[in-house]
């Protein structure tokens, strides 16, 4: 079930992280000193990959920036709670559109898109919030790509992290980490792994 509370806060990180949220995937701003061997190669398969899929109608819940999002081929809609992200991703992803909403109740008809996309938003949801967004992708899309942290060495399966902003501001957010087999098993329905990294996972079904 969504907590009003924590969507708020989780709201506000994201309003509050929007401008540097591309630092992340580039290496740049707060990330420009951080060790991660293999990152921008790995950044670079995961857009091929993304580039790759077949075009679509596809929503893409917690687009964000939409970074990967400007990637999908087809009629694409960005979906995301935080409209100081969608103001980056709307220019981005044209002639796609953006819409302000909640993952866990896409207000979307049944069965309106081919497929849906998400990176980094399924690996926040803790508890049957996993099971209401899994049910909610089945009602409006056939298809599901998920896009996710790989579990690697020396980082928990979950964790609870305090982040902090170049503002300056703290922000607790809860986080998962993945194998492709298990993330993969888990989604079910005849899920294939797409990627298997040090860096991300991709698993997606049709």
């Amino acid at each position: 079930m969504s907590d009003p509370a924590a969507d708020a806060q989780m709201r506000e990180y994201y309003d509050r992280r929007a401008g540097e949220y591309d630092d992340w995937w580039l290496g740049t701003g707060t990330f420009a000193d951080q060790e991660r061997p293999g990152w921008a190669q790995e950044v670079a398969e995961l857009l091929t990959l993304i580039e790759g899929l077949p075009a679509a109608a596809v929503l893409d819940v917690g687009c964000g920036t939409g970074f990967l999002t400007a990637h999908l081929a087809g009629e694409v809609v960005g979906l995301d709670q935080s409209t100081e992200m969608l103001a980056i991703a709307g220019p981005r992803i044209a002639p796609g559109r953006v819409i302000c909403g909640e993952g866990l109740a896409l207000p979307f008809p049944d069965g309106d898109f081919e497929r849906i996309f998400a990176s980094h938003f399924y690996g926040h949801l803790a508890g049957e919030q996993r099971t209401v967004f899994l049910e909610e992708a089945a009602r409006v899309a056939e298809g599901l790509v998920i896009v996710d942290s790989a579990r690697r060495e020396g980082v928990a399966a979950e964790e609870w992290q305090q982040r902090v902003l170049a503002d300056g501001s703290r922000h607790r957010v809860y986080k998962r980490y993945f194998e492709a087999g298990e993330l993969a098993a888990e989604l079910g329905g005849g899920a294939t792994v797409l990627h298997a990294g040090r860096w991300f996972v991709a698993v997606g079904r049709h």
